[in-house]
């Protein structure tokens, strides 16, 4: 009898095999009923439990494809919150002197290059995203005098952000908000980051498509078309999320900064960075193969590289432990003693000949690439991940780490984000401001 079923369950399937049928068992109860009243021979028993099967395996698959688009719009949409707030905050940076402040004030400037005091970037074009983390890091800080928050943003988001930090100071902390065109060094010649971003997306819209294409291919997996559809999300050809590989050159005169995402929350004092000894290495993160939280903390170089490529089968071992983007420690001094930004670009440049095939889209592939062997490991405790993919970490773990990242589509400030942990996020949000009112941005 067993060989019989298998016989049958192992015949290849015609995708039309169940197609217009309207009998096929919708539940085992109905199957089970069905074959009990008809007591059939094990060969008419496979037979409808592959029909069973088969249409259960399509509709899973369109769920799947449909959930992946739905949540692939979501996270790629700007909120119309979100935009609300940028154009409320332009319209009063032109009519508002106090929102045109310089950031910071002449009498601060020299600030900017002390290495007496604490540096931190971040780098983002959301407004709101930006004042949580600020607002988070100087509220948790003991010494916020000696902290120099260096803001980098892009040019239509320059006047919005000027204007929320004008109108909403954190003193006695340092904010300077600048746009990236208003760095000399990346105003004067050709500039990589910029070339490569160019290539990336010329090369992505002819080798992925648009998303009713992506989603129209009945060929490939699930988890395949999800992928393609991730590489259509607008923040993989911002500028915003590549500018790290340029630190050294964008701060020439500092020695160390800690490089922040927009979708973090910092909850203690980060001065203590400063005092962990890098051991000569350049980037200080947290790895992500060792922890109690196996989804989370299982990443390796395998998770996110194409061992299946000879190119990167040949160079790297496919159980290197993965490190974190997100919050990380850059000793700038190092760095500039190494060759890491042009290794970054020779393998982003393999990758763009390979038809992006070389690894998952995003910034941290490459990178991890490049700092090979250049990173310091810091304890977990400083950069807990995941809240943005996955709601298995409780409040009160959350609440235990030094800073959380909501790395994944579920951002905090998204009707996606998940309901339990979004509140760590939105403590460091005013929501009796008149910007925040006007817009209807909410705790829930």
């Amino acid at each position: 009898v067993p060989e019989v079923i298998y016989r049958i369950l192992e015949e290849p399937v015609s995708k039309d095999e169940v197609l217009g049928k309207t009998d096929v068992p919708q539940t085992l109860q109905e199957f089970m009923s069905e074959m009990k009243q008809s007591r059939s021979d094990a060969k008419a028993f496979a037979l409808r439990l592959r029909e069973m099967i088969v249409l259960l395996e399509q509709r899973t698959r369109t769920a799947k494809i449909q959930e992946y688009l739905y949540r692939h719009v979501a996270s790629s949409s700007i909120p119309k919150q979100l935009h609300c707030l940028a154009l409320k905050l332009a319209n009063e940076h032109s009519n508002n002197a106090a929102a045109r402040l310089q950031l910071p004030s002449a009498e601060l400037v020299p600030a900017l290059v002390d290495n007496s005091y604490f540096h931190f970037v971040l780098a983002s074009d959301n407004v709101l995203a930006a004042s949580v983390v600020a607002t988070s890091l100087v509220k948790n800080a003991l010494r916020p005098e000696k902290f120099v928050l260096h803001i980098i943003t892009d040019r239509k988001t320059y006047s919005p952000m000027q204007a929320w930090f004008s109108l909403h100071p954190l003193d006695p902390a340092i904010i300077e908000v600048k746009a990236l065109h208003q760095f000399d060094w990346l105003s004067k010649g050709k500039v990589p980051v910029l070339e490569a971003m160019e290539k990336d997306q010329r090369v992505r819209s002819q080798f992925r498509g648009g998303s009713s294409a992506i989603v129209a291919n009945d060929t490939e997996k699930p988890q395949v078309i999800a992928a393609k559809l991730q590489a259509l999300s607008p923040k993989y050809n911002s500028l915003m999320n590549h500018i790290r590989i340029h630190l050294p050159e964008l701060f020439p005169s500092l020695n160390k900064v800690v490089f922040l995402d927009d979708d973090i929350v910092i909850q203690t004092d980060l001065s203590p960075l400063w005092d962990i000894d890098m051991n000569g290495k350049v980037n200080g993160a947290v790895e992500t193969c060792r922890g109690e939280d196996s989804f989370v903390m299982s990443k390796r170089f395998k998770s996110y590289l194409n061992f299946s490529h000879p190119l990167i089968a040949k160079n790297f071992d496919r159980n290197e432990c993965a490190w974190a983007y997100g919050m990380n420690i850059f000793d700038l001094e190092a760095w500039r003693k190494t060759n890491i930004s042009l290794t970054y670009y020779h393998w982003l440049e393999e990758n763009f000949k390979s038809d992006l095939s070389l690894w998952q889209l995003g910034t941290l592939p490459p990178g991890l690439i490049a700092f090979y062997g250049h990173v310091h490991v810091i304890d977990p405790f400083w950069h807990m991940l995941g809240l943005g993919y996955q709601d298995n970490t409780t409040l009160a773990d959350a609440e235990t780490a030094g800073v959380i990242h909501f790395n994944g589509r579920a951002k905090p400030w998204l009707d996606i984000a998940f309901p339990q942990l979004r509140p760590l996020w939105a403590k460091y949000i005013d929501f009796s401001d008149k910007f925040i009112k006007g817009c209807h941005i909410r705790a829930s």
